[in-house]
């Protein structure tokens, strides 16, 4: 289990470039596995806890913090098949989107349920590879990412989050929707039995038998999968410089958390 830092928050200098050479390669992972990665996609509902409030509160905070700013520039990373753009699109379709994915699978995806929106642009490439060669360009309004910076480690959060920094305009915002440690292994027992219920109440609702879905829950800690606390990842973004830094939902180990440049 990755240790819990506590405030405050020290970076370790020059540890980045040893953890690029030796991290696992995204096309070697499970999301770039098109059948894995669409059967997650069809069943999303059922694995990601209150998946529809938590698009609720996306646009609520879209609304009261972003929307009424000009020519707005957002960027979504690891945008998967698009759904966190295409909700902001239904509430600005103006909005000039780019979207990074490592999966070109996912970036077609993404293409496919953005058809008929203007200005949405796409660039194929991992965390690692946007944290490494510097691809992102120009700033941006509000960058938001949903259920992907888990699967790179707290170094490559942090300097991930710094990249994030210097891409956002001066009161531009990041919100990250995701999954998050537990702090104690006590809680986690409960946070997992509370997902367990959740997708038990909807096989029920959907007349859905065997155990299939309950494999989600184990594999959340293994292989390409790296959870780290909340805590660790607050202290982070106020460390970089964010303000505004809060947990703006939590449901187990289910959170969004963000802050403002």
């Amino acid at each position: 289990m990755s240790a819990i830092l506590n405030p405050p928050y020290v970076p370790i200098p020059g540890i980045f470039l040893l953890l690029f050479e030796v991290m696992i390669e995204f096309n070697k992972s499970e999301w770039a596995n098109a059948e894995f990665s669409q059967e997650y996609i069809e069943n999303s509902d059922i694995y990601i806890v209150e998946r529809r409030r938590l698009l609720e509160i996306l646009r609520s905070f879209y609304n009261h913090f972003i929307n009424k700013k000009p020519n707005i520039r957002i960027l979504d990373l690891g945008c998967g098949d698009g759904i966190i753009t295409h909700e902001l699109l239904k509430v600005n379709n103006s909005i000039s989107a780019t979207l990074i994915d490592g999966s070109e699978d996912m970036l077609n995806k993404a293409r496919k349920r953005l058809t008929g929106f203007n200005h949405t642009h796409f660039i194929k490439a991992s965390f690692q590879e946007i944290i490494d060669k510097n691809l992102v360009q120009g700033n941006f309004d509000f960058i938001v990412s949903s259920l992907a910076i888990h699967h790179i480690t707290m170094d490559e959060k942090e300097a991930l989050f710094r990249s994030i920094y210097s891409h956002l305009d001066t009161d531009g915002y990041f919100l990250n929707i995701d999954v998050v440690l537990a702090p104690t292994e006590a809680l986690e027992r409960w946070y997992l039995l509370l997902w367990k219920e959740w997708i038990d109440e909807r096989k029920t609702l959907l007349k859905i038998e065997g155990n299939y879905f309950d494999e989600i829950i184990k594999r959340y800690k293994l292989a390409e999968n790296k959870p780290d606390t909340l805590d660790a990842q607050i202290e982070a973004l106020k460390y970089i410089g964010f303000k505004d830094v809060d947990c703006f939902y939590k449901y187990g180990i289910f959170t969004m958390y963000g802050g403002k440049k």
